[in-house]
């Protein structure tokens, strides 16, 4: 697959983020606000210098039941992340990652932290196929569904682009989107660190301690 990495170089000079279609290959790009100028571009994490407002989004859990983002997270860390259960290999790819580097944590700090998908297939992606699929990534994962101008609004409003699943020539579904993780403080519920696909577990297990309380990391 192709991978890139997200440095504030590159967002500066682009100021926008480009569309990833699971599988490979890039599409259009969706405007994303600007960020901080910092000199280390080895960082896996760009600190925003205007952190995003957490979206006012209510969607469909795995169980069916209605889930209000900015309730069910109120000052807990939180990832984001919009993406669909038939992807091939950067959504399963982006959340083992995440799975993975949260059992590092103390298990004090593990159940305080928030993982969230937002589906960008909700057609395809109901509550129980959902369900299914994070299960085998981690139990704890929050995965939501619904309307797809919902998610897409939330998206928008986050600097991250999706478009609607379309069929290919060949029969595939493709869902086209933006392949960002938005990290959220639990000190004022903003998001304030994003993550390109590009970034591994180590990335993450080094970076979540600092998120979890709030800091830079």
């Amino acid at each position: 697959m192709r991978t890139t990495r997200v440095t504030v170089a590159a967002l500066l000079a682009a100021a926008a983020l480009t569309l990833t279609a699971c599988g490979g290959e890039a599409a259009k790009t969706a405007s994303v606000t600007q960020i901080s100028g910092g000199q280390n571009n080895a960082k896996a994490g760009t600190v925003l210098d205007r952190p995003f407002t957490k979206p006012e989004l209510v969607l469909t859990d795995t169980t069916g039941k209605p889930w209000n983002l900015r309730e069910q997270t109120k000052g807990k860390p939180t990832l984001i992340y919009f993406g669909y259960t038939n992807c091939p290999d950067v959504c399963p790819l982006t959340m083992s990652n995440i799975a993975v580097a949260k059992k590092s944590l103390p298990k004090a700090d593990q159940d305080n932290l928030r993982i969230v998908f937002v589906t960008t297939d909700p057609e395809r992606d109901t509550p129980a196929s959902l369900g299914a699929w994070l299960k085998a990534q981690d139990p704890s994962f929050t995965g939501l569904t619904g309307q797809f101008a919902t998610i897409q609004a939330a998206a928008r409003s986050l600097g991250i682009g999706i478009e609607a699943a379309t069929k290919e020539a060949d029969g595939s579904v493709v869902s086209m989107h933006g392949a960002q993780v938005i990290a959220f403080s639990p000190k004022t519920d903003e998001g304030y660190v994003l993550y390109g696909e590009g970034t591994t577990v180590d990335d993450y297990t080094k970076d979540l301690p600092e998120i979890i309380k709030g800091e830079n990391p």
